[in-house]
């Protein structure tokens, strides 16, 4: 298995955890918050999609999906195009209600694009600079991990979440 096939790997258990959280939900269990400072299911798969646009673009070189696909304009969100979830407060949580075939649409969206591009890396590729506002600076390698991580931890965050509001 070289590298690409590995982190492809990854990211479709990524997907498999983004969909068992999500799918055939309603709008409004999406929506549901444990407490009024908790995220929401669907802010949480907006957020770890927004984000692994966005990285993803960055290191592809490509405009992200989010503004190339019209995604942006399909979620009808109060934030900028640029948005992806850091620094979001309690309201802005809460702003995020949109079913989930939209939800995954996007996410399945980005996932094709994430798995086609990684499957495409060649282990020397790992080692390139993509961010240099770090100490060390961060190279591709380490971004992807940390975006599968953040993935993780999201996608499980929500799955918890479903798991609540379906003994409800």
């Amino acid at each position: 298995m070289n590298s690409g096939d590995l982190l492809a790997d990854a990211f479709e258990r990524v997907s498999e955890a983004v969909h068992s959280a999500a799918d055939g939900l309603t709008t409004d269990e999406l929506a549901v918050r444990l407490d009024s400072g908790a995220n929401s299911i669907a802010w949480l798969v907006w957020h770890l999609t927004r984000v692994q646009d966005d990285h993803i673009a960055d290191a592809a070189g490509t405009e992200q999906l989010w503004t190339a696909e019209g995604w942006y304009d399909r979620f009808g969100l109060p934030f900028p195009p640029a948005a992806t979830g850091y620094g979001h407060r309690s309201k802005d949580v809460a702003a995020v209600r949109v079913d989930a075939d939209l939800l995954t649409g996007y996410y399945d969206a980005v996932h094709e694009r994430t798995v086609q591009y990684v499957r495409g890396l060649r282990n020397a590729d790992l080692d390139r600079v993509v961010d240099e506002a770090w100490t060390p600076p961060v190279t591709l390698g380490v971004r992807l991990v940390s975006v599968i991580a953040d993935d993780l931890q999201h996608a499980g965050q929500a799955g918890f979440i479903r798991g609540a509001i379906r003994r409800r």
